[in-house]
């Protein structure tokens, strides 16, 4: 099963009509990544790069891939693919910088090997998880389709990849949106040291394609003319009729995973035998055999390989070492909003909460015509909610978008969308379900700009809280998951005043946003909310009211539960409704807490790990000499939120909030 199947087949080259110069330009492709391996291999031996991961055998896949496309359309390569980015032209130095952690790489040191990006060059590199890149793809070729542009995106990913749950969900969402895609998957026996036959039970991986009512292809990966001509042919067909295409490579890892990890798992037979269809010397060979390439020619172009490769080491090696200062490498983590404020207008509409969120969003949509909002049911539905209710209707299926139940793939077809010049707002039907796209939020949305420069221009809508009786999977205020994690914003909004104003400031922001809206509050709350299109800044905390004997700092429902406290009991205290727990305004917690001496930090979510914990931190840091008392955080049990009404009236801390005021007052 699998590659074994191939072992014993001899490279038969078929010329069709490629000239003597186009094959020589082929050759000339799959012989540098060649050559700069094998300079690679020696530098690793002497200690002056730290990892390599070893693409001997496969460089026709990369080569006739790269070569197949136009150089406007977006290649996703992996570790394995340096052919993508030789036959891209990037600069040999620059690549060499990257790979030594310099300055002038592609990711200021940040990040090593192929782990990022470059828009010039149109190629997006993976990260340490395989399988999100085959969402991105997604993304991106969604792009081409609204833009009416004839464009292909191709993305690889090897045959360890197709068990991970990813490759599911990309290739399930681009059958069911008809996205122009080459899902081009490298089957070279293993998966790190699993081989394929502990990988899956098909005979070939594109066999799987049917299951998505998709064309597949097997391609022989070590024949570069294959590899090229057959992409070529399908890359003309996709280009005119948009659909997604599953191809699979045969092909063999002739070193191991990376060189640490050796090759001592696979039979000596086995690589002897692939060691006889090597696709650079094969290829070689046949144009030495069709008098194509002259030994004098093939000499001409080693040394001029050679010694450009050798000049790109020397710039790289004498650059220095990366610096950098602690101001830089924070100012590198968000991309700069440059926020201009639109004023409310003073006609306004006493509406609910939900009614807030429905309109800021359809407005948003009105003021960004390259806004896409997706997620599951909102389309003809309109949502979990209602939210969206309306809006197929007003702005076409085209940017409303019904998705497959996949959170983790439709997160990262939103990167893609941003990569290809596109805003999105992902609706999550609960904030609980966040879980199952936890990998790209955390890996790709919140890294991409510290790394190499790649906005993630995308709000996540996360309806979320208790008090309502939906049980542990429903009911989660899980804020501080996303408040730990540089690269993110988080917003939480209390009234519908802010929730409209801060989500047209969401959708204008570059960076992820992560935007709670609690469900308790929808149809609970209302407020006089301006008609018009306004915005509120990020990091700015709104005093509910003031007063002198405690701060009570809280956001989202909590805010409620205070205000109701207050009033009731007749307190005089500041209550500051933080609206953004990241940027997080501390100004406003500083100079209240100066005044008043106490300190109560309110949230619904369980108390260990959440932000109040970090709010106490701060005060105790920044305001120790001004507290009267200890601070008090006052949370949610340490469980998982229950169904059971008197269970979850329990689980809140509403009940124990009076008992925990007066005692903070009483100290």
């Amino acid at each position: 099963m699998g590659v074994e199947n191939t072992v014993n087949k001899t490279l038969v080259y078929n010329r069709e009509n490629y000239s003597d110069k186009q094959l020589i330009d082929l050759y000339q492709a799959i012989l540098k990544p060649r050559l700069i391996e094998e300079k690679m291999l020696i530098l690793l031996r002497q200690g002056k790069i730290s990892k390599w991961f070893s693409g001997i055998g496969q460089e026709a896949i990369a080569v006739g891939v790269a070569n197949s496309l136009n150089f406007d359309e977006y290649i996703l390569p992996m570790h394995r693919n340096l052919g993508v980015f030789t036959s891209r032209n990037i600069p040999l130095h620059q690549l060499f910088s990257q790979w030594q952690g310099k300055q002038s790489g592609f990711t200021k040191g940040r990040d090593r090997s192929f782990h990022f990006g470059t828009q010039q060059y149109k190629i997006i590199g993976m990260i340490s998880h395989l399988g999100p890149q085959l969402g991105v793809a997604n993304g991106i070729a969604l792009g081409h389709l609204l833009k009416n542009e004839q464009k292909i995106t191709a993305v690889f990913t090897g045959e360890g990849a197709t068990s991970e749950g990813d490759f599911h969900e990309a290739l399930n969402v681009a059958s069911v949106w008809d996205l122009p895609v080459l899902f081009c998957v490298e089957n070279n026996g293993y998966g790190l040291s699993t081989p394929v036959s502990q990988q899956f039970k098909c005979e070939n991986i594109a066999d799987k394609g049917i299951g998505y009512g998709m064309e597949s292809h097997i391609i022989d990966g070590n024949n570069i003319l294959e590899v090229h001509s057959k992409i070529s042919e399908i890359s003309k067909s996709v280009r005119e009729n948009p659909r997604p295409i599953l191809i699979e490579f045969k092909t063999f890892r002739m070193r191991g995973h990376e060189e640490a990890s050796g090759t001592k798992y696979v039979p000596s037979e086995l690589l002897e035998s692939w060691s006889l269809k090597d696709p650079v010397e094969n290829f070689q060979s046949f144009l030495k055999k069709e008098k194509i390439l002259s030994e004098a020619l093939e000499s001409l172009i080693q040394e001029e390989i050679i010694t450009e490769i050798n000049e790109s080491l020397k710039i790289a090696f004498e650059e220095e070492a990366v610096a950098s200062t602690i101001e830089n490498e924070l100012a590198d983590v968000y991309k700069h909003l440059n926020f201009i404020e639109t004023k409310p207008s003073t006609k306004t509409s006493n509406i609910r909460f939900i009614d807030a969120v429905s309109q800021g969003l359809e407005q948003g949509m009105v003021q960004n015509e390259n806004l896409v909002i997706m997620g599951q049911d909102i389309a003809e539905y309109g949502g979990a909610f209602k939210i969206t209710d309306g809006f197929l209707e007003k702005f076409g299926s085209h940017r409303v978008r019904n998705t497959p139940i996949c959170e983790s793939g439709i997160i990262e077809a939103a990167f893609g969308l941003s990569i290809n010049g596109f805003k999105s707002v992902v609706e999550l039907q609960f904030a609980d379900f966040i879980t199952s796209g936890f990998n790209p939020v955390i890996n790709l949305l919140a890294k991409s700009y510290y790394r190499w420069g790649q906005s993630s221009n995308i709000v996540l809508r996360m309806p979320c809280g208790g008090n309502l009786g939906a049980g542990p999977f429903h009911s989660q205020t899980n804020e501080a998951w996303f408040t730990k994690t540089p690269g993110l914003k988080v917003v939480y909004p209390a009234f519908p005043f802010d929730a409209k104003g801060l989500l047209a400031t969401a959708i204008e922001d570059e960076n992820p946003i992560l935007f709670f809206e609690h469900k308790a509050l929808y149809r609970s709350v209302y407020q006089d909310v301006p008609d018009n299109y306004y915005t509120i800044p990020f990091g700015k905390a709104s005093l509910i009211s003031e007063g002198f004997d405690i701060s009570i700092i809280t956001y989202g429902a909590g805010v409620h539960w205070a205000l109701n406290e207050i009033k009731t009991h007749f307190i005089s205290a500041d209550l500051i409704d933080l609206r953004t727990l990241q940027p997080l305004d501390t100004d406003t917690i500083y100079k209240s807490v100066k005044k008043t001496g106490r300190v109560l930090i309110l949230q619904e979510d369980t108390l260990f790990g959440g932000i109040a914990s970090d709010i106490s931190a701060l005060i105790n840091e920044n305001c120790f000499e001004y507290l009267d008392a200890p601070i008090k955080r006052v949370g949610s049990l340490e469980t998982p939120i229950p169904f059971a009404k008197s269970l979850e009236k329990n689980y809140l801390p509403i009940d124990r909030l009076h008992t925990e005021i007066q005692e903070l007052l009483n100290y």
